[in-house]
């Protein structure tokens, strides 16, 4: 168990640092995500379905290992994140959509009133539903990665919803998490 955890430890870093690299080194072609007068990025519009998103070929590695990379993303950030590691990975690509999307006023965590400040201080209000929990071929899968904006120092609670509905036995999860004030915390343990 510790050295699983080492090395999830190391993937994850070196994950973080090639991200990081690769957002800074290259001119993106994506549009930039419009920054309202308040601060919050503004919700970008859904990614692919997992049907026509797959990258990567059908075994994914030279080892015959099938990698999926699963995202929550709020605001676009973690969605390129995502992108990054299923392109390196040879990984699929399945997002995680609420059924009601979150928008800029309600990713508004300064606003008391705002979506995810009552969500933040009422915990029943966390259960997000989701448009689909369900992966094709998940049983085929081996490594999962599973990426989410950090929110209050954890996941963003639309993931909760993810991993409640699916069976991780006999598959290496790792955990990325995209943030602008502060660290993984206990985010991947608490999944």
């Amino acid at each position: 168990m510790k050295n699983f955890q080492k090395l999830g430890s190391l993937l994850l870093a070196a994950l973080m640092i090639l991200s990081l690299a690769a957002c800074g080194s290259k001119a993106s072609n994506d549009t930039p995500a419009q920054t309202p007068s308040n601060g919050t990025p503004t919700e970008n519009t859904p990614a692919e379905t997992p049907d026509d998103a797959a990258t990567g070929d059908a075994d994914n590695t030279a080892s015959g290992s099938k990698v999926l990379v699963v995202y929550y993303s709020a605001s676009g950030n973690t969605k390129r994140v995502a992108e990054d590691i299923a392109e390196a990975a040879g990984g699929d690509l399945f997002e995680i959509v609420p059924t009601e999307v979150y928008t800029s006023d309600n990713l508004n965590w300064t606003n008391s009133d705002s979506r995810v400040s009552r969500e933040h201080d009422d915990e029943s209000l966390r259960d997000v539903p989701l448009t689909t929990t369900e992966v094709e071929n998940w049983d085929d899968y081996d490594t999962v990665f599973i990426g989410y904006p950090i929110w209050w120092g954890i996941a963003a609670w639309p993931v909760d919803t993810f991993v409640k509905n699916n069976d991780f036995t006999g598959k290496t999860v790792i955990p990325f998490a995209t943030s602008s004030s502060s660290g993984m915390g206990q985010s991947g343990t608490l999944l």
